[in-house]
């Protein structure tokens, strides 16, 4: 059965500055080794910010060239989000693009009111589920993750779940450090379902503080990898552990 290795690249964020994002991000990393499926923090190469003069069009991205060129050099995919504005309205978009270059769009879907998220960027209207070297994939973004019927796992007519991971990509500070990691640990229960979640270390521009927390969780809620520091947390999931403990559990039947 297929494996998957995974890296979350967890880094302070230059704060609005695009350049010195992409050069963090080569630098940590060229020591990672073989990966499948790297994930990089919320607005990525910008931070999160309300400042939509930073967004750019899909079609003149600096930051969806730079994600597409590591993408092919590493020859893995990579999800994250950037602020992308179209149709005159302006996306916390994330990007899932693979090694061939195709890329599935995911806007996300509740905006974050306390930071007035709400105000500036345009919620989107639908999940996004996208194969991936035989995984079904479920992509979301930071303030998402207190929603769980955005994420309702469910067995479908050919028997099989709708998916096996959710992605999740932020900028969580660390006050509500326990908020996050209870909740990545209820979404990975609640629907037998790995859970990728990769955050942001550091202090941004509002003199909030970041803790990371970035982690890997499996159906069960163990946390398998996670870490506080600077840098590139890789780890193998398994498909068989999953289908095992779905097996062993048949909780999702009976939704």
């Amino acid at each position: 059965m297929q494996n998957l290795k995974i890296g979350l690249l967890q880094f302070d964020q230059a704060w609005e500055n695009k350049s010195q994002n992409f050069e963090r991000i080569r630098q940590l990393i060229q020591g990672g080794k073989e990966i499948d499926l790297l994930l990089l923090p919320e607005m990525f190469h910008t931070s999160f910010t309300m400042n939509a003069g930073l967004s750019e069009s899909m079609e003149n991205s600096s930051g969806i060239a730079f994600l597409k060129t590591i993408s092919s050099a590493f020859d893995c995919a990579i999800y994250t989000s950037l602020i992308i504005s179209e149709n005159s309205k302006t996306y916390n978009r994330g990007v899932f693009i693979k090694p061939c270059g195709k890329i599935d769009l995911y806007d996300k879907r509740k905006t974050f009111g306390l930071a007035g998220e709400d105000k500036v960027y345009t919620s989107g209207e639908t999940q996004m589920i996208i194969d991936y070297k035989n995984w079904k994939i479920n992509l979301q973004i930071c303030y998402d993750l207190r929603f769980p019927e955005l994420v309702a796992n469910r067995i479908e007519k050919n028997g099989s779940p709708l998916y096996d991971i959710i992605l999740y990509i932020a900028n969580w500070p660390e006050k509500r450090s326990t908020h996050w990691s209870t909740l990545l640990k209820a979404r990975a229960i609640e629907n037998q379902a790995y859970v990728l979640a990769c955050n942001r270390v550091g202090t941004d521009a509002n003199n909030l503080s970041y803790s990371g927390d970035s982690c890997i969780i499996d159906a069960l809620g163990s946390v398998l990898a996670s870490s506080t520091k600077e840098g590139l947390i890789e780890f193998k999931i398994k498909k068989e552990q999953l289908n095992k403990t779905r097996k062993n559990l048949p909780f999702l039947k009976d939704k």
